[in-house]
């Protein structure tokens, strides 16, 4: 019975001594307390030290998550076909072409038509803007109330399309013809995106 006892109690301080020495890394010198019986007094001497408490600690975690670095590159715009503007363009102006189209989910409805921009001193501005409002029969406020009919206004400084001449260059509006002005007038609406390109 009392070699039971003993041989529970080393049973019991060899499990302590194997823990400690995992949660030291498995490194470390695993002796036995100085007073705890050899199996040579085992059978003579009662066991009288305690049982060594596992002294294992949570080992916190300190690898973290790499962010992540990879971004999506942008999507590349839908080039609407026959035209210089993309599918999200409802009427297209070409500068450089001295050309105009209406579009209507990236298929050419209307164009291209002949158009002029403006001069050099009061370009045409390029970039993506959409239909302000419209105004049947306008007259410039800037040039002694000229008149400017089927203006369709898209860009800020009062840039429209409208009725113009087409062999005088304007103060940034697209001239159109009187045919092709009616037609811009009466197609596009406001919030129909405009796409001026060189």
């Amino acid at each position: 019975m009392r070699v039971r006892r003993v041989l529970a109690a080393l049973s019991t301080l060899a499990a302590a001594a194997v823990l400690t020495a995992c949660s030291a890394g498995g490194s470390a010198d695993v002796r036995l307390a100085a007073n705890t019986p050899t199996a040579a007094s085992a059978t003579s001497a009662p066991a009288t030290s305690a049982p060594v408490p596992a002294t294992t600690k949570a080992v916190p975690a300190t690898t973290k998550a790499a962010p992540a670095t990879t971004k999506a590159a942008p999507a590349k715009p839908v080039m609407a076909a026959g035209v210089p503007c993309t599918i999200t363009a409802k009427a297209c102006v070409s500068l450089s072409g001295k050309q105009a189209w209406l579009l209507d989910e990236g298929k050419i409805v209307y164009g291209p038509v002949k158009m002029l921009p403006g001069k050099q001193d009061g370009p045409t501005p390029v970039g993506k803007w959409q239909v302000e409002y419209k105004e049947k029969l306008h007259h410039s406020t800037e040039f002694n109330g000229a008149p400017m009919p089927n203006s369709v206004f898209f860009a800020p400084g009062g840039i429209a399309f409208h009725e113009g001449s087409l062999s005088r260059y304007s103060a940034g509006c697209v001239h159109l013809s009187s045919a092709a002005s009616l037609k811009f007038f009466n197609t596009l609406e406001k919030g129909d995106e405009v796409q001026v390109v060189r």
